[in-house]
């Protein structure tokens, strides 16, 4: 028979043995992690060096992986030659009037099928959601001639109109928050004598600030980085995006420098990072939170 004090020592071996498996765990998680957030993070760290380069060191071998010296050259001859002010603000009115347009739409639709008991409200759901396995491409056309018909080429309204009438990921997103929420809240407010759109407003949409914030993050970035919409509508150089602005550089004798290629990217990059560091609590809490309740 074993003596107590043999199998204290053993216990604590095991023990020993078990906090060094967790460690060795660990460490090889973080290993992993912070590898491959090497890999995803290198090309923004290249485009920002780059863009601070000095055009003499730009084609050195081996690549200089710091800048030395640091200059801010390109970004001075990008906003000399180009209106890079101009295309920020096309940028931001699409943006910005897509962004809210797409919440409320949205918001309202799902209310709409979370507490609105009627015929058939299951199958047009079914019918929402089957609308995301077709492509964006099989509707580019229709959407072209639709808006030719209504004489909107070379205006923001085909960007900007059509979120006012929802997004089904966006509204399927909302719906399943929405149904995360106490029912009671709902009855509560009818009692109490409040409209649909009263209790939408003051008791549903304030609970859903995380999931209203992810919405608004997904939609600002799709909106701020679209290439192929004001590629197709907008005819007008003063109204271009950014993005059509940092691609049209390609082809011109003054911005065809890659360091002024690189300073439009990261001008163009840095509101999307700045945006989704400040909201990124709301944002993983929104889509963290979606679905508990299926």
């Amino acid at each position: 028979m074993a003596s107590p004090i043999a199998a204290n020592r053993g216990g604590i071996l095991r023990n020993r043995g078990i906090r060094a498996t967790r460690l060795l765990r660990h460490s090889l998680t973080h290993l992993l992690l912070g590898a491959g957030a090497i890999l995803v993070l290198f090309p923004l760290y290249w485009m920002i060096s780059t863009s601070v380069k000095s055009m003499t060191h730009y084609y050195d071998w081996p690549p200089q992986w710091i800048p030395n010296p640091v200059t801010l050259d390109s970004y001075f001859s990008l906003m000399s030659y180009y209106p890079w002010m101009l295309f920020l603000r096309n940028t931001l009115l699409i943006t910005a009037v897509s962004t809210i347009g797409t919440v409320i739409s949205c918001a309202v639709v799902a209310y709409g099928f979370t507490y609105f008991r009627a015929p058939g409200r299951d199958f047009l759901f079914l019918l929402l959601l089957s609308t995301m396995m077709l492509p964006g491409v099989v509707t580019l056309v229709p959407h072209f001639i639709l808006f030719r018909i209504l004489k909107w080429i070379n205006t923001y309204y085909p960007l900007t109109v059509p979120s006012f009438f929802g997004s089904a990921f966006y509204i399927f997103l909302l719906r399943q928050f929405f149904r995360t929420l106490p029912p009671e809240l709902n009855d509560a407010a009818t009692i109490d004598g409040c409209s649909e759109f009263s209790t939408l407003w003051r008791i549903v949409l304030p609970l859903c600030g995380p999931a209203l914030a992810a919405i608004a993050i997904f939609q600002f970035q799709g909106h701020w980085n679209e290439f192929m919409g004001p590629l197709i509508y907008l005819n007008s150089f003063k109204k271009y995006t950014l993005a059509l602005g940092l691609y049209s550089l390609r082809g011109e004798p003054q911005g065809s420098l890659p360091t002024e290629l690189m300073a439009g990217g990261t001008l163009m990059t840095l509101p999307i990072i700045l945006a989704f560091s400040l909201f990124q609590r709301y944002f993983i809490q929104g889509v963290a939170l979606t679905g508990i309740k299926g």
